[in-house]
């Protein structure tokens, strides 16, 4: 007992164990902080040392500032210098080395893609008045900045103040590299931004004669041509070396703008632009007035091609698709037999040019693009941009624009695929899906209604409700993906109402998959590749997977039988056609920035876009209205003498002969269509005239082979 007591005695308590820890932490803690503080004043009375007053601490205290802001600016620099430098992933420097002629459906030459640009002229063993030209012109301080030239900039700014209109362009011959080799034409501040940081690093990766070298290869230069070389035999039928200096200052202003000085199409302009490249020359000091009087006198003359009217867009497009299915291992030169229309593409073209300069100004529109593929899948028409001259790049495929309205019959497939009918009746009313909550255009809301009408009228809410209460978002995206869209979808839920960006190739090949039969992996532009020998090395009809099946047959004929009413009685009136009965719908995206119409027939296929490369919005422009009435001319022109095929799921090809059709709105922009009425293709008083005049032409007798008054009076 005794023992156990004095044992007891002996053990420290649990709680004073802790006491002892905590006072441990703490004197710790204090003698740490007391040891920092004393380093800390240390430091303080050393660089007090070096503590400057009066005047002189303003000079360093300014000099503190800037060494401050300069980090942050390069930090921010750095940010924006990321996605530009993205750009030069890959083997920029290696120039497409194949050699293709492309033929259109009929086995006309339609033009040339590849290294069939000519093989590249050293700048050493060019001309000197050749060089010199382009440099008066483009950039006249080449070899004195680094990318960007801030002193050729205010120069031009101030000549065309004095002008008052645009005489002279700030960008350096690098700069213009950076956009050819790496970029589009699209004017907004990004690319520009891009645009400078790519230039300054060409400078830091390139010499200036490598730089001056890839401008004069890769520069378009009009009439199908890329690079002088090409130009030189194009225009004048010599080699660069051969140039005079009149056919040297023609060439050297077709940098700026090649479709409107071409030398082909018109000739005065060019010898007009070569007069002030000639100018150039003298105002650089690179020659004088009496060295360039001769070339003055005796302007160039281009060697007469007749009309060349090629198809570019297409063929930029053509070309990167036999670079994707040509078999490893083939010769690189090859000859491409395609799928291309030239008649079509001619009347496609006329079309969107046509209403751009008849309502262009008024809708503020400057834009458009448009594809046509037949409905098995062949590309029969594409057109990019309204000039491939001013611009390469290709709205038809590379521009990724939201597609408003033109995507519901997306959401609404989908529903056909999970059991929905045209008859399915569902809620146009107030919904909220999180803290989203979108309306109909007019606030107003039908009611319950059936599938058909929600769509044929372009009502939000419906493929709304039907996204959130019944289908999902990733069904929808996954159907829209096996119909044919390339472009990766946001997968947000706005994406149900076309605020995921698309192309115009991604809309007019899906919405072939309803006018096909609901088959998908059609679409096609070329048929065949051969050599130059005649030898097959591929051909489209053996070599590619066959068409799948992604939508039923009821689900097609469903989606037919609702989308044949839009432009009947629906969104998209002004793209009915006279004598084929057509499918389509419209699309209008916020604050009018875009407008779609994307149709079909039993026979075609087509997907026209209009809007501003700079995004700004529009002046009210509907899908229903301009985009409608392009479609609506070229295809009318594209049904001219040909058979007639039905819709699959609509039993006739010819439109119906409805004397009036209700008004209706485009449910993505709730713009209501302003035509009222639409009356019959014939009134029936035209009608009976020429059925009269018709009957009399039967009944007429003959013509005597030498007739006279009494013959032609029995008429």
């Amino acid at each position: 007992m005794e023992n156990g007591r004095r044992s007891d005695k002996g053990r420290v308590p649990r709680a004073t164990r802790l006491l002892e820890v905590d006072a441990w932490i703490d004197s710790t803690l204090y003698e740490a902080g007391f040891k920092l503080s004393e380093t800390w004043e240390n430091i303080t009375i050393f660089f007090r040392r070096f503590r400057v007053y009066g005047p002189q601490r303003a000079v360093v205290e300014f000099f503190s500032e800037g060494v401050t802001l300069i980090a942050a600016g390069a930090v921010i620099m750095l940010a924006l210098a990321m996605p530009a430098f993205e750009e030069t992933a890959g083997d920029w420097r290696v120039q497409d080395d194949y050699a293709v002629t492309f033929l259109d459906r009929y086995g006309n030459e339609i033009g040339q893609r590849g290294i069939i640009q000519r093989d590249s002229v050293p700048v050493g063993e060019m001309p000197d008045h050749v060089v010199k030209a382009v440099l008066a012109t483009e950039d006249r301080r080449f070899y004195e900045h680094f990318g960007i030239d801030f002193f050729g900039l205010l120069r031009a700014m101030s000549e065309n103040v004095r002008a008052n209109t645009i005489v002279q362009g700030g960008s350096t011959i690098t700069q213009q590299l950076a956009k050819n080799l790496f970029l589009t034409n699209e004017r907004t501040m990004e690319r520009k931004i891009k645009e400078a940081f790519l230039a300054i690093w060409l400078e830091a990766n390139l010499s200036k004669r490598e730089i001056l070298q890839f401008y004069l290869d890769r520069a378009y230069l009009g009439g199908g041509t890329f690079g002088i070389a090409a130009a030189a035999d194009f225009y004048f039928d010599k080699e660069v070396k051969d140039l005079d200096l009149a056919e040297a200052a023609m060439i050297a202003g077709l940098f700026k703008a090649p479709a409107r000085y071409a030398p082909h199409i018109n000739l005065p302009a060019a010898r007009a632009r070569a007069n002030e490249v000639l100018s150039n020359l003298v105002q650089s000091g690179f020659m004088t007035e009496g060295q360039v009087l001769s070339a003055r006198l005796n302007p160039a003359s281009a060697v007469d091609r007749g009309k060349h009217d090629s198809p570019d867009y297409f063929l930029d497009w053509a070309f990167e698709q036999v670079k994707e299915i040509a078999p490893d291992g083939a010769t690189h030169s090859l000859v491409a037999r395609t799928t291309f229309d030239p008649d079509l593409q001619h009347a496609v073209e006329e079309s969107l040019e046509y209403h751009l300069r008849q309502y262009g100004e008024d809708y503020d529109v400057s834009q458009g693009a448009a594809v046509v593929l037949e409905t098995n899948g062949a590309v029969r028409a594409l057109v990019g941009g309204r000039d491939y001259g001013q611009s390469q790049f290709n709205r038809a495929t590379r521009a990724v624009r939201q597609p408003g309205s033109s995507f519901k019959p997306y959401v609404y497939a989908t529903a056909m695929e999970a059991g929905f009918e045209p008859g399915s009746v569902i809620s146009d009313g107030p919904i909220s899906w999180g803290n989203w909550s979108p309306q109909n255009y007019t606030r107003r809301y039908a009611g319950r209604v059936d599938l058909a009408t929600a769509l044929i009228h372009s009502y939000n809410t419906v493929p709304v409700r039907l996204a959130r209460d019944h289908l999902g978002i990733e069904p929808i995206q996954k159907l829209t993906k096996a119909m044919g869209v390339e472009t990766e979808l946001n997968g947000h839920k706005t994406m149900v109402l076309g605020t995921s960006g698309m192309t115009v190739m991604d809309q007019v090949t899906a919405y072939s998959v309803f006018a096909n039969g609901g088959f998908a992996g059609m679409r096609h532009g070329i048929r065949q590749l051969l050599t130059h020998s005649g030898k097959v090395v591929y051909d489209g009809a053996r070599d590619t997977p066959a068409p799948h099946r992604v939508l039923s047959e009821q689900a097609v004929s469903a989606m037919n039988s609702i989308l044949v009413q839009v432009p009947e009685r629906g969104t998209g009136r002004r793209a009915a056609l006279p004598l084929a009965r057509s499918a389509g719908k419209t699309g209008t995206t916020q604050s009018y920035r875009d407008g779609w119409y994307v149709g079909y027939t039993g026979n075609y296929v087509a997907a026209v876009w209009l809007g501003n490369d700079d995004y700004h919005p529009t002046n009210r422009m509907t899908g229903g209205s301009l985009p409608a009435m392009v479609w609506q001319r070229f295809m009318a022109y594209a049904h001219r003498n040909i058979e007639l095929k039905p819709i699959p799921g609509i039993e006739n090809p010819l439109p119906e002969r409805d004397e009036t059709v209700v008004a209706a709105t485009d449910g993505a922009t709730g713009e209501t269509d302003d035509l009222g009425t639409r009356t019959r293709i014939l009134p029936p008083a035209t009608k009976d005239v020429l059925d009269g005049l018709l009957e009399r032409f039967r009944s007429a007798p003959a013509l005597e082979q030498n007739g006279g008054p009494e013959a032609v009076s029995a008429l």
